[in-house]
């Protein structure tokens, strides 16, 4: 994957001492951004950009207010590169939120490391759910393989909405997004409360999470869980639909249906030792118990106990 690298700079001479460094990476993509055109780069997502603070026709701490209040690019690393050593003058910088401030002369094997360990930190970052903040599918199936090898006795639970594309439907994606990441607090409530030793909680994505516990003995986690969504989930809703207990939502053809209110379904697998011998064979499983969870109407859990 090719990593995108902003330089921002109205000269060229930083660009030549970047591309003298990199030249035989073929990961790293340069670009000079100058200032007048900084608007329409940053509609795009860099790894990286930096700034050469001598080199631009712009007030840097407007400069960096500017990048730091762009939505797209509000958790990008920014190092800024510069002759001050005036330590107000960085501070005033470093509050901005910018991560880097490097003074010149440039080391240039010290900036090329700062600038390779920021990109391979942003790639692992970006592998965690920016809504929920929560470890993703690289992270979830780590954590599963490292359960499993080690021969002990553990408990997975599947978490998915019902009916949340009726709701994303009516009320936007938006307040889809707050509902997900409700359920997200919810779930790591409840788990934090029942004081589960070596827990882990991570979001598959859209409306799916999965939870992997050492506690096998997951009832009353599971209740508690359906107990404050159903209770919480109505304050997501209009008064008028929470009291009639469903929403009504135009189908393709125009046609309105009646879709009862979003609810949660936990499907649980308990993974004794020598049950599995991979992780497939647990999402399999896993994938059945949660289909039949969903197929009772309202929040509802399963657990399968099979040996």
């Amino acid at each position: 994957m090719v990593q995108d690298i902003y330089i921002i700079d109205d000269d060229k001479e930083l660009m030549q001492q970047m591309q003298e460094m990199f030249k035989d990476e073929n990961e790293y993509k340069l670009t000079r951004v100058e200032t007048k055109n900084l608007n329409e780069a940053l509609r795009n997502i860099p790894s990286v950009i930096i700034i050469n603070e001598n080199g631009i026709h712009e007030d840097i701490i407007e400069l960096c207010q500017k990048i730091r209040n762009n939505e797209d690019n509000c958790i990008t690393p920014v190092l800024v590169i510069a002759e001050s050593r005036d330590k107000q003058h960085r501070l005033d910088i470093l509050k901005l939120n910018i991560e880097y401030y490097i003074v010149k002369p440039i080391d240039k094997d010290y900036l090329y490391y700062t600038i390779k360990n920021i990109v391979r930190l942003m790639y692992i970052n970006r592998r965690i759910s920016p809504l929920t903040g929560l470890p993703g599918n690289v992270q979830i199936q780590t954590e599963m393989k490292k359960k499993l090898l080690s021969k002990k006795e553990f408990a997975i639970l599947y978490f998915d909405l019902d009916n949340f594309k009726a709701y994303n439907d009516l009320y936007g994606f938006t307040k889809g997004d707050e509902i997900i990441k409700f359920t997200a607090r919810t779930i790591a409530r409840n788990i934090h409360k029942q004081e589960c030793e070596s827990s882990f909680l991570g979001h598959i994505g859209g409306d799916d999470f999965i939870a992997i516990l050492s506690n096998t003995n997951c009832e009353k986690l599971c209740q508690d869980v359906i107990s404050e969504f159903d209770t919480k989930v109505l304050e997501f809703f209009t008064q008028e639909d929470a009291q009639r207990g469903y929403v009504e939502v135009a189908n393709r053809k125009g046609i309105m249906e009646q879709f009862p209110l979003t609810s949660i379904s936990i499907g649980v697998v308990i993974v004794d030792k020598g049950r599995f011998t991979n992780t497939l064979e647990i999402g399999e499983v896993g994938a059945q118990v949660k289909h039949l969870a969903k197929t009772v109407m309202g929040s509802t859990y399963i657990i399968d106990r099979r040996k």
